[in-house]
């Protein structure tokens, strides 16, 4: 039984590492976003539009920054579920 829930446990984390990884190259990608707008706005000067893209790509960001460390405390609390399930698996082990 330990064993089938330590399998569940790592096969979450793995998701969760997934969702991290795809999380954070979405981050990146509004990043550069911003960095471009930015950018843009630096030439071009600060029309209403640019101004306006610049903020609703900086609310994407804090979002996704938002759904990162949400993401990354799950998979602390699974790691930690996992660490259990293997202590307690330890202490099968000697009996």
């Amino acid at each position: 039984m330990l064993l089938v829930r330590r399998l569940d446990l790592v096969a979450n984390v793995s998701a969760l590492t997934a969702e991290a990884l795809r999380l954070n190259q979405k981050r990146a990608g509004i990043e550069m976003d911003v960095l471009r707008l930015e950018l843009e706005i630096g030439r071009s000067g600060a029309s209403a539009q640019l101004v306006q893209d610049l903020h609703e790509a900086e609310e994407r960001a804090a979002a996704i920054m938002d759904a990162c460390a949400a993401c990354e405390e799950r998979i602390v609390a699974a790691e930690g579920d996992i660490k259990d399930v293997d202590s307690s698996l330890a202490a099968t082990d000697g009996n």
